[in-house]
């Protein structure tokens, strides 16, 4: 069902489900904007009713600001395209197949693949929305300009063209865990430049990336350098082959060489079948890394990065470093088996700070994951430390289990958690769930977990999905300056919209969203850049969340 904007985009309808469809076998429902009644299921074919039943109750639900019932269809497994009945109104038609996100997982890791910089995306893989290589000149190191470095490679962060060392990370170890948690899912070529029959395409977009982390090394001391932008953003309509303002590496933190050593000492671990030498680079970099940060003091409430003053672009400011160095330690300790990174990690452990969170603010969600899956393959870890970070975890699954019986339309999403980003907030919350469910939670940890990918692809109070080209109402206006400046209709399919946020950081959320609940509080445009923008660790979550649904 990836839909092309050339096809007229259905008005917001009523009963909204999710628009792509559902795994035969799961758990189905629909959401009513409405008192609800009785409801039958069409088989869009033959126009046939092949399912009826009633809505469950109504309530009030304090996210969208509406009354909403749901209907439950799982009793109909029978492969087909359908769609809902209710009240005079229909929903969008969707599927109801064995493997309906398998299309879907794949756009989503491709579009790392158009988010590439440096090099040229040429037609014959990127399609219409080919462009000339960019950004290839030096970088300029800011504390000394006349030190300029190989600046080419890796990711656009988001819908400007800098690229960042944390949220590189994160996306980066979102897309391994993914790979690891179900590898059949990644066998399917997308396909890349560089696919060949031996590794799957996820590590070859993960390299390009991590090849470029490389370069984010400072030469000089080990540390790693925050971003790499140029000094302002550039204009919303320009391609990135026209985006030719000076690069600069901006100064070395805390938080980004911690970050840098963490997803290198994963990386060295995951890519050594693959590729012994690159796995050995990947290492020697995050012990370096892990050098200069053992010289360093923490800061545990700052101060962190800052902008310099005549630095425009995303700061990224993190005032604690406790959270990354932290997942750093765990992922060394995991992959080297010695006995000074689990020093590290159980002093580390031992302060007060969140343990479970996986936003590129908190990295500390990592370092838990990294010390019990360490555990699990048979690392040599503390029983008391591991029994106590897996009881912290599941208790926060069952935390956000508890939010979901409470959401009217099943995600754990408060109304306070519709912020900047909200669907990242959304999937991660999908990936801990799910991981939960990996180290011995419930089995509904992974039916929620589910419930999140029907929100994001539809069933929500707008109606809407938010993957570009997944969908008959799906976000086309993002944020994202390719789209805006080429001449192409439709947006690049699989990128994940920033979602609803009440806090309309945005001047043109300002004029149009007042006073809206806080899941009303999106549209589809491009001058919205804190609502319907696209990053690397808004898909990253997703890819991790919908690859375990792929057979």
């Amino acid at each position: 069902m990836n839909q092309t904007s050339n096809t007229p985009v259905p008005l917001r309808r009523s009963i909204s489900v999710n628009q792509l469809g559902y795994p035969a076998e799961a758990a189905k429902s629909f959401v009513y904007a409405g008192s609800g009644g009785e409801f039958e299921m069409i088989d869009t074919v033959s126009g046939e009713v092949v399912y009826r039943s009633a809505t469950g109750p109504a309530q009030q639900d304090e996210a969208s600001g509406t009354t909403v019932c749901r209907g439950d269809f799982g009793e109909l497994r029978t492969p087909g395209t359908y769609r809902v009945s209710l009240n005079g109104e229909s929903s969008a038609a969707f599927v109801i197949a064995g493997n309906p996100y398998a299309d879907l997982q794949q756009d989503l890791l491709k579009a790392f693949y158009y988010l590439r910089c440096g090099m040229e995306l040429e037609e014959s893989i990127a399609g219409p929305w080919k462009h000339h290589a960019c950004h290839t000149s030096e970088g300029i190191v800011y504390d000394d300009p006349s030190l300029r470095l190989d600046s080419r490679g890796g990711w656009h962060d988001a819908g400007d063209y800098g690229k960042y060392t944390g949220p590189g990370a994160k996306a980066v170890t979102d897309l391994l865990l993914a790979y690891e948690g179900n590898p059949k899912a990644f066998q399917r070529p997308i396909p890349l430049p560089e696919s060949d029959d031996r590794i799957p395409d996820v590590l070859h977009e993960c390299r390009y990336e991590l090849e470029w982390l490389f370069k984010m090394q400072d030469p000089r001391s080990g540390g790693a350098f925050h971003k790499l932008t140029t000094k302002q953003f550039p204009p919303l309509d320009i391609m990135p082959e026209d985006d030719r303002d000076d690069l600069y590496f901006l100064p070395v933190s805390a938080t980004a060489t911690a970050c840098l050593a963490g997803v290198m000492a994963m990386a060295a671990r995951v890519y050594r079948p693959f590729d012994e030498a690159f796995a050995t680079r990947c290492l020697q970099t995050a012990e370096r890394a892990w050098a200069w940060l053992d010289q360093t003091p923490p800061h545990p409430d700052g101060p962190g990065f800052k902008n310099p003053a005549d630095v425009g672009t995303g700061e990224y400011g993190d005032a604690s470093d406790l959270d990354e160095r932290y997942w750093a330690a765990a992922e060394l300790f995991r992959t080297t088996g010695e006995g000074k990174y689990h020093e590290a990690f159980r002093g580390l452990a031992a302060l007060p700070f969140a343990k479970y969170e996986l936003g590129w603010t908190n990295m500390s969600g990592y370092g838990t994951i990294a010390y019990l899956f360490g555990a699990e393959a048979g690392a040599d870890t503390d029983p008391a430390l591991r029994t106590a970070l897996q009881e912290g975890l599941l208790a926060e699954a069952k935390r956000l289990a508890d939010r979901c019986a409470e959401d009217g339309y099943l995600t754990s999403l408060r109304p306070e958690d519709y912020i900047w980003g909200s669907n990242m907030v959304l999937m991660n919350n999908a990936m801990l769930l799910l991981i939960a469910n990996r180290l011995g939670g419930e089995e509904r940890y992974r039916e929620l977990a589910l419930e999140h990918i029907h929100y994001l692809l539809g069933r929500n109070v707008l109606d809407l999905s938010y993957v570009s080209g997944f969908g008959d109402r799906s976000v086309n206006h993002l944020h994202y300056r390719p789209s805006v400046a080429d001449d192409v209709e439709a947006s690049v399919p699989g990128l994940v919209s920033g979602g609803p946020n009440r806090n309309l950081n945005d001047d043109y959320m300002q004029e149009h969203l007042q006073g809206l609940p806080p899941a009303q509080c999106f549209v589809d445009h491009e001058l919205s850049y804190a609502g319907n923008e696209v990053t690397i660790y808004w898909n990253s979550p997703a890819v991790f969340a919908v690859s375990q649904f792929v057979k």
